[in-house]
């Protein structure tokens, strides 16, 4: 059973967009900690709706204007993102702004071990997702029409505002762990180099929509904390989550023989995407990681305070939230390593 007023949903889109047909049915998609999602059936095909969740949310959060914008600016690239069909910003339509999106018949990978596949699968669906991250990173945002899609100034000090900000609106009482790893971060934050991309934010396996018969990327999905900004953010995001423990709610690859897999380490996933960018090395790396778990444990401080609301978009945001204390101490041992 949908939570959206499918009468009023069908009359708008019937008016707003050519061809849509008539409604049949709304289902909620199961998973996903933000912006609720839904598949939209109508005699004539499928779409996918995201709206913004329902009550009162943090400043900033939740951006599905900017979602519409950057995939409607990628359908020129040659970075896979489904097309963006229509975006209405009436929230008296459905209760909240929404945007509808075209329907890809494909599959999503949730575990990162990857063990439905082969060997051989394994470590093309890894280098899959290497090509899909450097090619989003070379975009040339100027000519994408993205050229103001982010703050001008150093990226990382931006974002440690912001998710500062984030934490304070939402920790019920000080967390002094996570106020540890936000102080070191301020102190070891390296100089702005110059370089600015097309960042997706929330770069990571289950985040792309796989081909049902070969290893290729059909969509990059999810792109509410897209903006301009460093590009080695996406790159240390995705082997942020790589170190995670494997039975996790969000698992990883921690405790896993990754050459048994014939998964790349993160050294030689490092050094790919080097190769592939062009460049020699990636100096400050424990930096860029331990930033990526602050991120992620600020983004998960806003799933709590959510779910303690009654207004997650999961029924597994309260699992989420219990992430929040082993991750900021994985952190932690990331701040105290020796740079390599």
């Amino acid at each position: 059973m949908s939570d959206i007023n499918l009468s009023s949903l069908s009359t708008y889109l019937c008016s707003h967009v050519e061809g849509f047909g008539r409604l049949l049915s709304v289902q909620k998609f199961a998973g996903g900690q933000s912006n609720p999602t839904y598949l939209v059936d109508t005699d004539k095909q499928q779409y996918v709706l995201r709206r913004k969740p329902f009550g009162k949310l943090l400043k900033s959060a939740h951006a599905i204007d900017r979602e519409f914008r950057v995939m409607q600016a990628l359908r020129n690239t040659d970075v896979p993102v489904a097309r963006a069909v229509h975006f209405c910003a009436d929230e008296k339509i459905i209760g909240s702004a929404f945007y509808l999106m075209e329907y890809i018949e494909g599959r999503v990978m949730w575990d990162p071990a990857l063990p439905d596949i082969g060997p051989e699968q394994r470590s093309e669906v890894y280098e899959e997702m290497l090509r899909v991250m450097t090619t989003l990173h070379r975009v040339d945002v100027e000519k994408a029409g993205l050229s103001d899609f982010g703050r001008p100034g150093n990226y990382y000090q931006r974002q440690i505002n912001r998710w500062s900000e984030q934490y304070k609106a939402s920790a019920s009482e000080p967390d002094h762990q996570f106020e540890k790893l936000m102080g070191w971060l301020s102190v070891n934050m390296p100089e702005d180099d110059g370089q600015i991309a097309l960042v997706h934010g929330d770069f990571r396996l289950d985040n792309m929509m796989f081909a049902t018969d070969s290893q290729n990327v059909l969509a990059l999905m999810d792109w509410e904390l897209s903006t301009l900004g460093h590009p080695y953010a996406d790159l240390a995001y995705q082997c942020m989550q790589l170190r995670m423990p494997h039975n996790s709610v969000m698992p990883g690859l921690g405790g896993l023989d990754r050459a048994d897999l014939q998964i790349p380490t993160e050294r030689e996933y490092v050094a790919r995407y080097c190769e592939l960018m062009g460049i020699d090395s990636l100096p400050n790396w424990n930096f860029y990681l331990a930033f990526s778990f602050f991120r992620l444990i600020a983004i998960l401080l806003g799933v709590k305070q959510r779910a303690m609301q009654g207004s997650a978009s999961s029924d597994k945001a309260m699992e989420m939230a219990t992430l929040i204390e082993p991750l900021t101490e994985l952190a932690l041992e990331i701040c105290s390593e020796e740079k390599p």
